[in-house]
């Protein structure tokens, strides 16, 4: 069964499948999350909230990418 994001996954890191921090979920939409790559502080509390929207150094994670999601997204390891 495919991995599903939803707007629970805002906030959570991003990883690859070794465990590499990859960054935040910033914004769920769909099937897609948008990524930011280097969070401030400020971003991690304001994703936590729901505040953190899409910015120009973001990029685009969408549910077939997806090995699963817990605590963390967790990428497929075949990307």
């Amino acid at each position: 069964m495919a991995a599903i994001l939803t707007d629970d996954e805002v906030g959570k890191k991003v990883v690859d499948a070794e465990g590499k921090e990859l960054g935040i979920v910033a914004k769920v939409e769909g099937n897609r999350a948008s990524v930011d790559p280097n969070p401030s502080v400020a971003e991690h509390l304001m994703a936590k909230v729901g505040w953190e929207g899409e910015d120009e150094e973001d990029y685009v994670v969408t549910e077939d990418m997806l090995a699963r999601v817990g605590d963390e997204v967790i990428l497929r390891g075949d990307l």
